[in-house]
C-alpha cells in the first residue's frame, strides 16, 4: 500500500477532474451506523471501500491510474481523516468514560489532519445549554472540547446527520484539490 507523498506532477485541469472523480472514500470496518452517509455516496455514485483505519473514521484513496503516472494506488488515510461522533452525549462520554482511548486516537493522528465531526444541528449552543444526556458540566465539555482543538490541531465541525456524507466527501474533495495542485 502507498501513502502519499507529494506528487511530482502537475495536471492539467482535465486530468486533476479525472483524478477528483476517482476519490474514493474509505470507511473504517469499526464504523457503525453510518447507513446514512453510505446512502448519500450510493445516491451519488462516489466510491468507497471498507477498511481498518489507524486513526478516524473516515478517510480516502486514489485508486491507480497509470496514464496520469499513478501507478498504484495512493492512501491518504495518514494524511486526512474524519473522525464521526453521533451525538453530543457520544463525545461527552469519550471525554469523560473514554478518554484515554479517544485522546490516543488524537495523538496517533498527530501527524495528519484531523477533522471531529460531531453530528449536532444546533451544535455549540447545545452544548452550552446542556441539551444532553450525560452529567458532564458545560463549562468541563467546552474546556476539554478547545483544550483538544489546541493541543492536537484538530477541527471541530457540527454537522446536521442529513449532511454528514456530504460533508465527508467535500472535506476530501476539496484538501485533495488543494493538495493536487
Amino acid at each position: 500500500m502507498q501513502t502519499a507523498s507529494k506528487l511530482p506532477y502537475r495536471y492539467t485541469d482535465k486530468e486533476l477532474r479525472k483524478l477528483l472523480k476517482s476519490l474514493t472514500v474509505l470507511i473504517d470496518t469499526r464504523e457503525q451506523k453510518a447507513d446514512h452517509i453510505i446512502q448519500y455516496l450510493d445516491k451519488k455514485k462516489i466510491s468507497y471501500k471498507n477498511k481498518k483505519l489507524d486513526y478516524g473514521d473516515y478517510s480516502f484513496m486514489l485508486p491507480k491510474e497509470p496514464e496520469l503516472g499513478i501507478m498504484r494506488d495512493i492512501y491518504f488515510n495518514d494524511e486526512i481523516a474524519v473522525e464521526r461522533k453521533r451525538s453530543l452525549n457520544e463525545v461527552s462520554q469519550n471525554f469523560c468514560q473514554g478518554r484515554t482511548q479517544f485522546e490516543n486516537e488524537l495523538i496517533r493522528s498527530k501527524d495528519g489532519k484531523m477533522v471531529l465531526l460531531i453530528e449536532n444541528v444546533e451544535g455549540y449552543g447545545n452544548i452550552i445549554k446542556h441539551n444532553y444526556r450525560t452529567d458532564y458540566k458545560p463549562k468541563s465539555y467546552i474546556g476539554t472540547l478547545h483544550a483538544f482543538r489546541a493541543r492536537y490541531d484538530i477541527e471541530v465541525t457540527f454537522v446536521d446527520p442529513v449532511y454528514s456524507g456530504n460533508f465527508i466527501y467535500y472535506t476530501f474533495y476539496y484538501w485533495l484539490r488543494e493538495y493536487l495542485k
